[in-house]
């Protein structure tokens, strides 16, 4: 449905400056945007404008729904001469519903607390009982939208480990989380603040009734609890991931990284999962730069070097390379011998990817042992090479190295 602005108006609630959008489409469905007092642990203003459209269209019975200080939030009406007055003494009396004119007024009660104010307008007499209908229908999502909102927060605490174990049982009975099957949380890197964009496509790749459930800690990163079957195993875990930045990059247009941890089999284990994942997503973005997917299991000596304290790090290095800074040496240098490590110290296939005669490959390696002491054409000295770089790359992340 496209959607006009037609007013912009500021307004408060509790002390805080908010923004009200009142707009107006081609059909005459009016809404305003602005959060009463509890909305935005609801039910968010396109659902109920969904809801009411779909009404109106069935019943061709006009429907509003109002906050409980008189604000609109959503009409079918093409003029809306309710006045905010009239609302608010509705909402102050013990009467359950009320009859002005063609306009019938109902309450949509939470429980025991009073949320919205309905209005259903229609000449005939059926105006009342579409206004009975839409309230229970509004209510019904309230308690979804409810529930919904209990389940990220359940799952935020729990992947924040800020939850007593006692409370994860009790809270996963009440929210009807199953507790005892394997789960396996990704992280996925957007590198976009404040987008929803992601997780709503994630949404969409990934079904609530299949277990899995999407939610969010920071500004930046979005986190998949995946629950697995007894038939997945690392070579599907790793599909997902590989599944998941192909799609968001071809689908969404957007450069993701995903991280991901181990299987966990029972719930209170996620926060465990999740810090792997964490770990995975920083390792890989300090020595694994090209790869866009990281497992915690895959990442080897990075994850150890990782855990090392900065001041032994700094004296490795100094021991290795002296008054040498590896990161003066010679480009071309430094990718041959990377390119050399990945044929398993191979001089011929080395040579033969590159395009070099076999001869250029041993000048320069031999370059590099005139400047470091260390012939990387020798197991030995080709690991000490290798981490050290790795090592270097740590404390330049860390900005450790002029420490």
């Amino acid at each position: 449905m496209k959607v006009l602005l037609t007013q912009y108006a500021p307004r408060t609630r509790q002390g805080e400056n908010l923004s009200c959008l009142v707009a107006k489409s081609p059909k005459s469905l009016v809404y305003c945007s602005c959060r009463q007092k509890g909305c935005e642990e609801m039910i968010s203003t396109q659902v109920i404008e969904n809801c009411i459209e779909e009404l109106r269209n069935i019943t061709k019975v006009n429907l509003a729904v109002f906050g409980t200080d008189g604000s609109l939030v959503v009409s079918t009406f093409e003029d809306n001469d309710i006045s905010k007055e009239l609302i608010v003494s509705f909402v102050d009396s013990p009467a359950d519903s009320q009859v002005i004119g063609k306009d019938h007024l109902l309450k949509v009660m939470d429980e025991s607390e009073l949320v919205y104010v309905l209005v259903a307008r229609a000449s005939n007499d059926e105006a009342y009982l579409i206004g009975k209908i839409a309230v229970s229908q509004m209510q019904q999502l309230i308690t979804a939208y409810k529930e919904r909102f209990d389940r990220n927060n359940f799952f935020q605490n729990l992947l924040m480990d800020n939850l007593l174990l006692v409370d994860v049982y009790n809270r996963a009975k009440k929210l009807h989380i199953e507790v005892m099957i394997p789960r396996i949380v990704f992280i996925i890197e957007t590198r976009a603040e404040k987008d929803n964009t992601a997780i709503e496509f994630l949404r969409g790749m990934f079904s609530s009734q299949s277990g899995d459930f999407i939610t969010a800690v920071d500004e930046s990163n979005v986190i998949l609890i995946k629950a697995l079957s007894a038939a997945d195993g690392d070579r599907e875990i790793e599909q997902t991931a590989q599944t998941i930045v192909d799609m968001m990059s071809t689908e969404a247009m957007m450069n993701v990284r995903v991280a991901y941890g181990t299987i966990v089999q029972e719930l209170k284990d996620v926060s465990k999962s999740y810090k792997e994942a964490m770990m995975a997503l920083d390792v890989g973005k300090i020595f694994y730069v090209e790869k866009k997917v990281n497992s915690y299991g895959s990442l080897g000596i990075g994850r150890l070097i990782y855990q090392l304290p900065a001041n032994l790090c700094k004296i490795f290095i100094d021991e290795i390379f002296g008054n040498n800074d590896p990161g003066d040496f010679d480009e071309e240098i430094v990718s041959t011998v990377n390119k050399f490590f990945e044929n398993n110290l191979n001089v011929s296939e080395t040579s033969r990817q590159l395009f070099i005669h076999r001869n250029t490959l041993v000048y320069r390696v031999e370059k590099l042992q005139k400047s470091t002491g260390l012939d990387v054409r020798t197991f030995d000295d080709a690991l000490t090479f290798k981490i050290a770089m790795m090592v270097y790359n740590y404390m330049k992340h860390l900005g450790s190295l002029d420490k």
